[in-house]
């Protein structure tokens, strides 16, 4: 009789324990789901006060034909240059400075007859999908349905990723200068690395760290480095802009994209379409001998060799460029 009531009370002691662990989990399962969080949007270098060192460099007329344009994944700032019937060309930058790296390459473009298309991302969560899906949106929006397409850098990395997910936007020539997309880890910088880490972007994303950056943008006495001065000045007032650097070095166009280039080469072959690539040997942030290792993934590909020349070749070798790029871009089909 003792056992039986002992054998009662481990039961009782037993339901009570699982009963409501049973009930919350039954809950959670059967409520209604909690809203889905809403996409973080940060302000743009459009968002500073009209009194900031910013306008002075990258002013609101930097480019003629300027206007904006608001997407799902945020607000973007475009250019469209040059006469409406010319052959169409989208100029794709890099990581860390917008569209200004183009300043010497768009309006010869331009003043040479193509319809020239620039464009600065949002501030937002980057990864290669939001690169190309970005610019597909905005090809809709001003009405092209195709051109031909130039990146620098990591922009050479959203290109062929573009050319590769949206081939019906496309025209037949893809340049590639100083390409991003099959960098190996041990080509980046160590700086890069640490900074882009997650323990990192907690610290430069909190108040202390953003008020002495921008301490330091605010003192300085003179412009220099205007592009240098630019990337000092998003780090310091865009509470996004260093998270989407990091974000864009860890998963952004940068790496991991040899099968999509190979895929660049296998369709850009198929359609009987072009792909140039321009390399200075002096490159230090993605070297020379990654022109070759691009070749290997798109065979057809002609390389042009800028002796000397590093990684900024639309700032340091305009005049040769332009010359490239038209002369390749001048014998498309659009």
């Amino acid at each position: 009789m003792a056992h039986s009531s002992s054998m009662s009370f481990q039961c009782i002691t037993l339901s009570l324990l699982v009963l409501p662990a049973i009930t919350l989990i039954v809950y959670f399962l059967t409520s209604f789901p909690h809203m889905p969080d809403s996409l973080v949007i940060h302000p743009s270098l459009s968002s500073l006060s009209k009194d900031s060192r910013s306008w002075h460099i990258y002013a609101e007329d930097f480019f003629e034909g300027g206007a904006y344009v608001t997407f799902p994944y945020g607000r973007v700032r475009y250019w469209l240059l040059g006469p409406e019937d010319g052959k169409r060309v989208v100029l794709i930058h890099g990581l860390s400075v917008p569209a200004i790296i183009w300043k010497d390459i768009a309006p010869q473009l331009a003043a040479r007859g193509f319809r020239v298309l620039l464009y600065d991302a949002p501030q937002t969560t980057y990864d290669t999908a939001l690169y190309v899906t970005q610019l597909a949106l905005l090809l809709q929006y001003i009405g092209w349905d195709k051109t031909n397409v130039v990146g620098v850098s990591m922009g050479g990395g959203i290109a062929a990723a573009f050319v590769d997910q949206f081939p019906h936007l496309v025209g037949d020539r893809l340049a590639l200068l100083a390409s991003a997309g099959i960098v190996e880890p041990a080509d980046m910088s160590r700086t890069s690395k640490f900074l882009s880490s997650p323990i990192m972007q907690v610290i430069t994303s909190s108040s202390p760290f953003r008020l002495y950056l921008r301490h330091l943008a605010n003192n300085s006495s003179s412009i220099d480095d205007p592009i240098s001065e630019l990337v000092r000045i998003q780090s310091a007032h865009l509470p996004g802009y260093n998270p989407a650097i990091a974000s864009s070095i860890r998963d952004g166009p940068i790496r991991n994209l040899a099968p999509t280039f190979a895929s660049v080469g296998r369709k850009t072959r198929k359609r009987g379409g072009k792909v140039l690539l321009i390399w200075g040997t002096k490159d230090c942030v993605v070297p020379y001998r990654y022109a070759a290792r691009v070749q290997t993934l798109i065979p057809t590909a002609e390389l042009i060799t800028i002796e000397g020349g590093k990684h900024d070749i639309t700032l340091s070798h305009p005049a040769e460029v332009v010359d490239y790029l038209a002369r390749f871009l001048g014998s498309s089909e659009l």
